[in-house]
């Protein structure tokens, strides 16, 4: 009698946790870019009085830059099922929500709708592994 040995390899997560590592890639792409439109060209984002908390657009274009560097390097970390992807993820989403108060008189839609985002893809990211699949096998 034959035994035939299947190689058991698990598949990657599907569901909300791609999701959540695509958004992440590409709200990094979008903070990145918002970052070097504040550093090259700084009257892009001049509000009229009272829009905006920041008074240096250049230091507010270099913080963005390296949050969305970070946001970039997390998302691949998330689509990865890297544990510290998804720990730092929450905190950057957490923290991204307080930060996103700041832009609510200049940019009021855009605000509230980068919110909600971020608290879906939280939502997305506290869900253990388990839920999504990780057990199963081709």
């Amino acid at each position: 009698m034959e035994t035939q040995r299947t190689e058991r390899r698990p598949t990657p997560p599907s569901g909300w946790y791609p999701f959540a590592g695509t958004m992440f890639i590409l709200v990094g792409a979008v903070n990145a870019l918002q970052g070097l439109i504040a550093i090259f060209k700084d009257d892009y984002f001049a509000v009229t009085k009272g829009g905006l908390l920041f008074l240096d657009f250049a230091a507010w274009g270099w913080f963005w830059l390296v949050v969305g560097v970070l946001d970039v390097l997390v998302g691949f970390a998330i689509l990865a099922a890297r544990t510290w992807g998804r720990v730092v993820g929450i905190i950057l989403l957490m923290l991204n929500v307080i930060v996103q108060f700041a832009f609510i008189a200049a940019f009021p839609i855009w605000t509230i709708a980068a919110i909600a985002l971020n608290i879906t893809i939280i939502f997305a990211l506290m869900k253990p592994l388990d839920a999504y699949g990780q057990a199963r096998y081709q």
